[in-house]
């Protein structure tokens, strides 16, 4: 028999959620590698006063659904318009925001400066720190110039102790930095484990749908990117955004990849400055090298990310291998596109460059996942290949079939007028693409397969 006081453990899955009595490498839930990890097995007594939480209402009370009230909340602005533009339109009331990047990407010094921001026009806010000590919060403040903000700090770990001092002080947002150093006092487990972060998460939700407080919970990162702990968490809240960019970069990207309040395609570009994050307001331009020669291997194309057109330069070199087998590198590109396009390119293009290293990028550390850049990046492989460069006011646009034709793309005309506004004189569109009226001063140039694309590329030598 085995001895009472012997600890009863599971092997919790952090991708999938599920649990499994005996480790193995690999889930046989979800099929997950190396993501099982050991925790202990939490025992409720069915006979304790154990209550059930409710959100926003009565506990344990069943109601018609066309009873309940569905009052108008006005949401508050960040007063940053790039921050607003992410959330939906500012923060809602009640909401359960979720911040997650690399280290010293800029997370708590964006929640820094927008509360000092907002403290500033009368929103009481309580920054919960529980990585830095309150002179470290304070030098902080003093390097982003808001040190002479009245907002209220309160450096624990403790989560009883921290809903404690919330309920006294009633801030309208609570910001934890970071969620994975809160622990609960009656729960086994160092904090951030996974019985920890869950059941932190859970009270500090209860808290924001039953208080209506707006509370923001910064998380780590895991060396794949993602926000570390349990995939629940992510369910849990109800907006999830993601810094994008490199640390050494001063632009940086914030985009929602959930959010229950809002559009999750909408993108946050900012500039990394001696003050902290400052909004760029007009994006394509910082994408775009201005006053410079047209050189092979550059072309201009737009994205959509949300109601935003943005243009941006792809990039690609072709070089001489010197391995046995030839390079494939993509830096913001999906590298199975890659591989495609390649394929494309020699199948119905013309352009033989199996044994030749190909590198494609996009210029200034974005990541594009829209299919639309595939003409760009063709033209941009067989511009470098070829030694016959693009002008800088020439766009291209469009989507590449298994067959080797140019597809449409959607919202053609919102980029077209993008391209318009910023100076591009020359588009390359799919031969069935819809142009908009108010295209004067762009010359329109439609392209049916890849084939033709190379043919226009090569007239121009």
């Amino acid at each position: 028999m085995a001895s009472k006081n012997k600890k009863e453990i599971e092997y919790l899955c952090t991708e999938c959620g599920n649990t499994t009595p005996k480790w193995s490498g690999k889930c046989p839930f979800c099929g997950a590698w190396s993501t099982l990890k050991e925790h202990a097995i939490e025992h409720y007594d069915p006979n304790s006063n154990r209550g059930g939480r409710g959100l926003g209402g009565p506990i344990h009370q069943v109601v018609p659904l066309k009873d309940v009230s569905t009052e108008e909340t006005k949401r508050l602005s960040t007063a940053n318009s790039e921050f607003d533009r992410v959330l939906g339109g500012g923060l809602a009331p009640g909401s359960l925001v979720l911040i997650g990047g690399d280290p010293g990407i800029g997370k708590s010094t964006l929640v820094l400066s927008t509360l000092a921001t907002m403290n500033a026009a009368g929103v009481k806010s309580l920054y919960v720190s529980g990585e830095e000590s309150a002179v470290q919060v304070k030098l902080r403040s003093e390097r982003l110039q808001v040190s002479g903000s009245d907002m209220l700090l309160l450096c624990e770990t403790s989560l009883e102790k921290i809903l404690e001092e919330a309920k006294k002080v009633q801030p309208q947002i609570l910001v934890i930095d970071s969620i994975q150093t809160v622990y609960k006092q009656d729960l086994a487990g160092t904090p951030g484990s996974m019985g920890q972060l869950r059941e932190c998460t859970l009270d500090l939700m209860v808290f924001a749908k039953n208080t209506g407080c707006i509370t923001i919970l910064i998380g780590h990162v895991t060396k794949d990117g993602q926000i570390a702990g349990p995939r629940i968490l992510e369910h849990m809240v109800d907006t999830v955004i993601y810094f994008e960019g490199d640390r050494n970069h001063q632009y940086r990207l914030i985009r929602t990849i959930k959010n229950r309040f809002g559009a999750t395609d909408e993108i946050g570009v900012f500039e990394m400055t001696g003050h902290g994050l400052t909004p760029v307001t007009n994006p394509s331009k910082v994408f775009l090298q201005e006053n410079t020669p047209p050189t092979p291997g550059n072309v201009v194309c737009c994205t959509m990310e949300g109601s935003r057109a943005m243009l941006f330069e792809t990039q690609a070199l072709v070089s001489t291998t010197n391995f046995a087998v030839p390079q494939r590198v993509a830096a913001g590109i999906d590298p199975k596109r890659l591989t495609i396009i390649l394929a494309l390119l020699e199948k119905f293009g013309g352009i033989t460059i199996g044994a030749s290293d190909v590198f494609a990028s996009i210029a200034g550390g974005m990541k594009v996942n829209d299919a639309s850049s595939d003409l760009a990046l063709a033209l941009a492989i067989a511009s470098n290949h070829l030694g016959i460069p693009i002008g800088r006011q020439t766009i291209a646009i469009g989507e590449l079939g298994l067959s080797g034709e140019v597809r449409s793309v959607h919202l053609l005309d919102q980029r077209l007028k993008e391209a318009r506004r910023l100076g591009m004189t020359e588009a390359i569109i799919p031969a069935n693409g819809k142009v908009p009226e108010n295209t004067e001063g762009v010359k329109i140039i439609r392209i049916a397969t890849i084939g033709d694309a190379i043919k226009w590329l090569m007239d121009r030598k």
